[in-house]
C-alpha cells in the first residue's frame, strides 16, 4: 500500500483525535497526518491514497477570533485536484442527537464537489446503528463515509474506525 495522505480539520478536538486513531489502526508507517488548514491542492495531489476527516459543525463555530474554520480554507483547495488516479475515503463526526437534520452533512458536500472530478471514494458505511433524521452524507442509501458521534457514542468510535479501517485499508493502491 502506497503512502495515506489524512487530511483533517479542524485541529484540537474529536475529528483531531479520531485522526490518530485512524493512524494508528493504518500503522503510523503508512500515513502522514496533515491539518487541512493550512494544506493546498499541490499537497492533496501529492497523494494516490487519501483520507478527508471533518467535522459538521466543530469547536471552530463557537470560537469567535476565526473567520472560517479549517474545512472553509480547504474546500477551494480539495476542488481544484484532480482525482481520477486518487482513492479517496472520509470519515466525519456529527452529533446525530442535536444535529438530527444535518447528521455528518460534511460529507456529502466534499462527496458532491469530488465525486465529479474523478474520485474513486471507499469506505461507505451502513445506516444501521445510528439514529438521525436526515443527512446529505447518504448515497445509495449508505453513508459515503465513516461518521463518529463523540459527543453521544464514544464508547463506539474505537471498533467503528477499526471495522472501517479493516475495509478500507485493502482498497487502497
Amino acid at each position: 500500500m502506497k503512502k495515506i495522505g489524512l487530511f483533517y480539520g479542524p485541529l484540537g478536538g474529536s475529528t483531531e483525535r479520531v485522526a490518530k486513531k485512524v493512524v494508528a489502526a493504518l500503522g503510523n508507517e503508512n500515513v502522514d497526518l496533515i491539518p487541512a488548514k493550512d494544506s493546498k491542492a499541490a499537497d492533496v495531489e501529492k497523494y494516490e491514497n487519501i483520507i478527508y476527516g471533518m467535522s459538521t459543525i466543530g469547536k471552530e463555530t463557537w470560537d469567535a477570533d476565526k473567520s472560517a474554520n479549517d474545512w472553509d480554507l480547504f474546500l477551494p483547495e480539495v476542488e481544484k485536484v484532480d482525482y481520477s488516479n486518487k482513492v479517496v475515503a472520509m470519515f466525519g463526526l456529527g452529533d446525530q442527537i442535536t444535529y438530527d437534520l444535518h447528521f455528518v452533512d460534511a460529507l456529502g458536500l466534499v462527496a458532491e464537489k469530488i465525486l465529479p472530478k474523478g474520485a474513486n471514494i471507499i469506505g461507505r458505511v451502513d445506516t444501521d446503528g445510528y439514529d438521525y433524521r436526515e443527512s446529505e452524507a447518504i448515497i445509495d442509501g449508505k453513508f459515503i463515509g465513516l461518521p463518529v458521534n463523540e459527543d453521544f457514542e464514544p464508547e463506539l468510535t474505537d471498533e467503528r474506525v477499526n471495522n472501517w479501517v479493516e475495509k478500507i485499508k485493502t482498497q487502497f493502491k
